[in-house]
């Protein structure tokens, strides 16, 4: 499920919602637009340095190829005038006459393609896995006694009882807190009409409404205290503007409680494949940007939004990059024969670096996401995922997507897994972390980017925490492009800023350093990284791209 964090230190506050949706507006001043690209070397800030290591490349008279990083994500909208000019294009296909022109299986596939798309429709909204697995093993087990089942299926009733235990906590808790902020919603109505008024704040409450029904007088108690938790963000604040700030966190959870927990939703049939058939890759529509573009989008622009040079304008991390679309991820959970044949177009059509900004807690058919890491570790493709936003320690608790293949005796090397830290080097409160599991931690909180139509946001999450990453590994790729991804990801781990001062650990009071939280011990420095490649690989000579 691709996640960006929301609105949760307020919603925190009214007891609302769990902590893996943090606050975009609440959680201190707006950092500068681009702190994600400045470093800590030249100006003091722990972002990802990728101005500085532009500069000292051309100082160094070093050119850069293009290169095609792939997005892989819910989509993007690439109209977008700041992403317009650097997305990838099939130039092999003819757009619009609706033929395979270049005989790859995908019919107009332009600018990417989109596996959860259908002929007349596309997926949105999502069941979690955990809710399909479920669903679907529970007509198998739901009313089998654990001593009656066939020594065959003990491991997949063992499956069961995990998948039941997470879903019946994950739906009691879903809707307890949607419950009770939909509760703030439904008092801030009944008190509107008592009064006889489209808007009000605490001191004309106060001062007109004197309610004698038991009902009316808990109502406006409640009202009270949410005035004076709110009072803490913004001064004078009216039923509306917490009805507007709290929006999109109802929003958020009535999909998890109708969609994503929701045993008898299931879209699948807008695709229209066989979805239990995972060898089955030529389905899916070239809708690169789906319904639900944001996510993608704003991915997209940390990555490679035009670098105008104007004052004040959001530039992405690398500059000579193509984006290539690729849509997999709805908003639920992703399914893994979609990732896996999301990462073989990526591969087969040029890609050097894939980003994947989603996660989720169970997997039903890891061995055909495992075959697809291995066809990109095999074509020297670089995969960046992020770590997830629920400030769980990824050595103990799943994270799917992994780079350990089934069996867990064996790993890929092309695979970076990357936590969220901030513009003072600290990891975000939200973040997952493993000292053996997550290799490096990179800006994640307070970003701002691309959004449609032509907009910008500031998001939080490790999903623009990856897109960083894969943003200097781009650059590395563009002016070293004779070096495997095998060699960019160490280039990467060795040349890290290691912060001296100990942070806390996500999610928890404990003082800890980065190596507490991470392979590396620290945080990506693109700056850091060219240095040490041109100290270790300067003699080579950059040679023209191949496309």
């Amino acid at each position: 499920m691709k996640k960006h964090l929301l609105v949760g230190s307020l919603l925190l506050a009214f007891g609302s919602v769990t902590t893996n949706i943090s606050a975009q507006g609440f959680m201190g001043a707006n950092p500068a637009k681009n702190w994600q690209n400045k470093s800590i070397e030249k100006d003091s800030v722990y972002g990802t340095g990728s101005d500085a290591a532009l500069e000292f490349l051309k100082e160094k008279g070093r050119k850069s190829i293009p290169v095609i990083v792939c997005v892989e994500d819910g989509g993007v909208y690439f109209k977008h005038p700041a992403l317009n000019p650097v997305v990838w294009t099939n130039t092999r296909e003819v757009a619009g006459n609706k033929m395979d022109d270049d005989k790859n299986g995908y019919v107009d596939d332009v600018h990417g393609w989109d596996f959860i798309g259908g002929k007349d429709s596309d997926v949105n909204k999502e069941a979690l896995e955990m809710t399909r697995m479920y669903r679907d093993l529970g007509k198998k087990f739901n009313n089998v006694d654990a001593g009656k089942v066939a020594p065959a299926d003990t491991a997949q009733y063992h499956v069961y009882l995990r998948v039941k235990t997470a879903y019946e906590k994950k739906l009691k808790t879903s809707l307890a807190q949607y419950n009770n902020l939909k509760g703030v919603f439904d008092t801030i109505a009944l008190v509107k009409k008592a009064m006889g008024v489209t808007d009000f704040n605490r001191a004309l409450m106060d001062s007109i409404y004197h309610p004698t029904d038991s009902a009316f007088i808990r109502a406006k108690a409640r009202l009270q205290r949410n005035f004076k938790r709110f009072s803490y963000f913004i001064p004078n604040a009216s039923a509306d503007s917490i009805m507007k700030l709290l929006g999109p966190g109802l929003a958020q959870l009535s999909a998890v409680v109708n969609y994503q927990l929701n045993l008898n939703w299931d879209p699948r049939y807008l695709v229209g494949d066989n979805y239990e058939d995972a060898s089955q890759r030529y389905y899916g529509n070239n809708d690169v940007a789906g319904p639900a573009a944001e996510h993608g989008t704003h991915v997209s622009g940390i990555i490679a939004a035009v670098r105008s040079g104007k004052p004040d304008a959001q530039e992405g991390i690398a500059d000579n990059v193509q984006i290539m679309v690729v849509r997999t991820v709805p908003d639920g959970d992703e399914r893994d024969k979609d990732v896996a044949n999301g990462i073989r177009y990526a591969v087969d059509n040029g890609a050097r670096v894939i980003n994947m900004s989603f996660g989720k807690g169970f997997t039903y058919n890891k061995k055909a996401v495992d075959e697809a890491v291995k066809y990109a570790e095999a074509h020297d493709v670089l995969l960046v995922h992020a770590a997830g936003n629920d400030h769980s320690n990824n050595d103990s608790v799943d994270n799917f997507p992994t780079r350990i293949y089934l069996g867990g005796k064996a790993e890929a090397s092309n695979w970076i897994e990357v936590g969220a830290s901030d513009v003072k080097g600290k990891p975000g409160s939200f973040s997952n972390y493993g000292k053996h599991s997550v290799d490096l931690f990179a800006p994640g909180v307070k970003i701002y980017s691309t959004i449609p139509d032509t907009a910008y946001a500031y998001f939080n999450g490790t999903s623009m925490a990856s897109p960083c990453v894969a943003g200097v590994a781009a650059i590395i790729r563009e002016y070293f492009p004779t070096l495997t991804a095998k060699q960019v990801k160490e280039l990467l781990m060795e040349s890290v800023t290691k912060p001296t001062f100990q942070v806390a650990m996500p999610g928890y009071d404990k003082m800890v350093t980065y190596s507490d939280l991470c392979i590396s011990g620290g945080i990506v420095d693109a700056y850091a990284a060219v240095q040490l490649a041109i100290k270790k690989y300067g003699d080579i000579k950059v040679k023209r791209a191949k496309f």
